[in-house]
């Protein structure tokens, strides 16, 4: 594997087939669980409390998302590991962009693509407009989000509106009546939401008490969630204690733990939900977990080792790549169609932990077709 800098700080990443192939594979087997008659059965518990059940929930989610911190094996040869499975529409278009860029900066050869099964790049689009805009007008269908202009990941909801012609909306800008939505158009004109793409997440919306909008996700409305919410809640780290696969560490309900294992260096706890790695502790210790209270809603999982496996002209980098996929309505199974991946020289991938730091941050991986 090997990057290269461009303007900026993104770097492209080239991913080698044994890495694909494991990438894949992993996708497949924890898909396995998800795809189960009884998922619902099995992440009911995720819905811990009743304001949290949006009505309408459809049979599956719609959108997946897997990611895997990269290491290596007992051969040297890089390795995924599950740190991550998500029911909720990451970013799908920020790549997009930026992989169009990279093919066009570096000309790289036509065989490298950062989409599997085929796709080219105008087939990628028709399944995201199919998905998210459907057979519905695409002024009757809004990308809704708190203060949109104002997350990190703008970029791709800009991209996502400009490309389908799809309205990006703060959720403040909704217009209640009864049971219908609307908005307000660059005219001044009242326009009814059909469709919501919902980039909204539960966890930020707690912590903002000072946004004032008028309808409550709970409420019974007229309109087809495209990636309903309560998938955000059952597809997440909630569902990692019952996959078993060799890509996925070991873990635990802390409620489940009787006894500590010994060795609890090699743990990580981590809250059930929670935004942008908030409540993460790494270096756990006893103390910690008996200090927490609501133990059925944290994780013990088995540390990760990822291997710094890029060059750079001072640290070596360590990768995430996260792989999205998608599960249309008339599907058997969810599959993959590109993938996200996350740069790193600090003690975890994110922003908040790579300030000040070169050579990291949202990028995307190339494959060979």
């Amino acid at each position: 594997m090997a990057a290269s800098r461009c303007s900026g700080l993104q770097n492209p990443l080239f991913i080698p087939d044994v890495l694909k192939h494991r990438l894949l594979e992993a996708c497949a087997e924890i898909s396995e669980v998800i795809i189960r008659d009884d998922i619902k059965q099995i992440t009911q518990g995720a819905l811990y409390a009743p304001e949290l059940v949006v009505p309408g929930e459809d049979d599956h989610t719609t959108f997946l998302q897997m990611d895997f911190g990269v290491g290596l094996d007992e051969y040297g040869d890089p390795f995924p590991h599950l740190i991550e499975v998500q029911g909720f529409p990451s970013v799908y278009f920020f790549q997009y962009l930026v992989s169009g860029l990279f093919k066009e900066v570096y000309q790289m050869p036509e065989n490298l693509t950062p989409f599997i099964g085929g796709l080219s790049r105008e087939d990628y689009v028709n399944i995201m407009r199919d998905i998210i805009v459907g057979d519905v007008p695409p002024e009757n269908v809004v990308l809704l989000e708190i203060e949109p202009e104002k997350q990190t990941t703008y970029i791709d909801m800009h991209v996502t509106g400009k490309v389908l012609g799809i309205k990006v909306l703060c959720l403040t800008k909704v217009i209640k009546k009864g049971r219908q939505l609307y908005y307000l158009n660059d005219e001044g004109e009242e326009v009814r939401i059909l469709r919501i793409y919902n980039r909204v997440i539960f966890d930020e919306l707690d912590q903002r008490p000072d946004l004032v909008y008028n309808f409550k996700f709970t409420d019974d409305l007229e309109v087809r969630w495209v990636g309903h919410p309560n998938w955000f809640f059952r597809i997440s780290k909630y569902l990692m204690p019952f996959l078993k696969s060799k890509y996925v560490p070991e873990t635990h309900f802390l409620s489940d733990l009787k006894v500590y294992p010994p060795d609890l260096e090699n743990y990580v706890l981590k809250p059930l939900f929670s935004f942008a790695g908030s409540g993460v502790i790494i270096d756990v210790t006893k103390e910690d977990l008996d200090n927490i209270f609501d133990r059925k809603n944290y994780i013990l999982q088995k540390k990760v080792t990822y291997e710094p496996i890029l060059r750079s002209p001072d640290d070596r980098v360590k990768a995430e790549i996260r792989m999205l996929m998608l599960w249309p309505d008339n599907a058997p199974r969810p599959f993959v169609v590109t993938n996200l991946v996350r740069l790193s020289k600090g003690k975890m991938i994110g922003v908040k932990y790579n300030k000040d730091k070169t050579w990291v941050g949202g990028s995307v991986g190339f494959f060979e077709s």
